[in-house]
């Protein structure tokens, strides 16, 4: 192996991780300033996931670099993955139900209303 290939590797990480780092901070300070509950989920869900997420993807790469194999990064990543997006959809449905979102919701686009706003069996 050359010597410029490892040098070239840490660089790549090194672009990766602050990628990531710049997600966070833009998911961060949007859950901190965004107006309404809903633009304020958005922001952690999406930025932060990714920003995370390369933190991982650099951790793992780099212990892959020195022949390790890292399940616990691997398994984080892949929770992560799973996770944000189902308790965002709940966290979404919930302020729908509760009258909390906004109140411009666009059309479905099907003709039919919202899931959570068109349930008329709701217990009391």
């Amino acid at each position: 192996m050359t010597p410029l290939l490892p040098l070239l590797l840490d660089f790549l990480l090194a672009t990766v991780l602050i990628g990531g780092g710049i997600f966070a901070l833009v998911g961060s300070y949007g859950l901190l300033r965004l107006p309404r509950p809903m633009q304020r989920l958005h922001a952690p869900t999406k930025a932060t996931t990714i920003g995370v997420g390369a933190a991982l993807f650099v951790s793992a790469l780099d212990l892959a670099g020195q022949g390790q194999i890292s399940w616990q990064e691997i398994l984080i990543t892949l929770f992560l993955l799973l996770t944000a997006p189902i308790s965002a959809l709940f966290l979404a449905k919930t302020l729908i139900l509760r009258g909390e979102a906004d109140p411009d919701l666009p059309a479905t686009g099907t003709g039919t209303p919202w899931a959570t706003l068109g349930s008329e069996h709701r217990d009391p």
